[in-house]
């Protein structure tokens, strides 16, 4: 049986990368995804779809105990809290440290797995439905993202301090002849707020580029 998945180990360059801005290809991954709009701090729409995506994401990983999982199985390391994060307006100004947050536009998402199949995502998805009713279990859908060429790094302090990180990837970019395709910029989110200082919190910030 092949050993234990754990991105942190297995795919460090795409988890864990340096605290200064660095060029990478993402492949095509898997992922169970919920959009939404509003401020991340008081929307208990948001605080449902994170619960609905680690319900899901839980209920693959303890699969076999339910005798569930599929033949490929085979054990890992949950996959962390991801967002795909823009504006309901932009313009060349918008700096997401100043912005009215009730303007956010998401997509929370949870990578999951090789081995688990759009079938038996759907199988998940309604077992989850069943044991554990969430609204948010019906906005949600399994698909394949990839974000080909982009521009990461690691940001190490609160959320809202990202700007700062955020002008150094600017800088990164403009020197090199580079261009963003879009606004939108993905965060990986590596700390638990509720249990790590902020300014021991890290977060991988990337944007793709061309």
């Amino acid at each position: 049986m092949a050993g234990k998945i754990d991105y942190k180990k297995d795919e460090k360059e795409f988890y864990l990368p340096a605290n200064q801005p660095g060029l990478i290809t993402i492949p095509e991954m898997k992922f169970f995804m919920i959009s939404g709009k509003g401020d991340p701090n008081t929307s208990e729409s948001f605080s449902e779809a994170v619960q609905a995506l680690y319900s899901l994401s839980y209920t693959i990983k303890m699969s076999p105990k339910s005798g569930k999982a599929p033949e490929q199985y085979q054990e890992y390391t949950v996959y962390p809290l991801e967002g795909i994060w823009d504006l309901e307006q932009v313009d060349e100004s918008s700096d997401f440290s100043k912005l009215d947050k009730n303007r956010f536009v998401y997509t929370l998402m949870i990578r999951q797995p090789d081995f688990v199949t759009e079938s038996f995502a759907r199988e998940i998805l309604e077992i989850v439905k069943k044991k554990k009713p969430n609204p948010k279990l019906e906005e949600t859908r399994f698909e394949p993202f990839q974000e080909g060429l982009c521009v990461q790094m690691m940001h190490m302090g609160p959320y809202d301090s990202e700007a700062g990180s955020f002008r150094q990837m600017e800088q990164f970019i403009a020197e090199r002849g580079l261009a963003r395709i879009s606004h939108t910029h993905r965060e990986i989110y590596l700390s638990d707020p509720r249990k790590t200082a902020p300014e021991k919190m890290r977060t991988v910030l990337r944007c793709q580029i061309q």
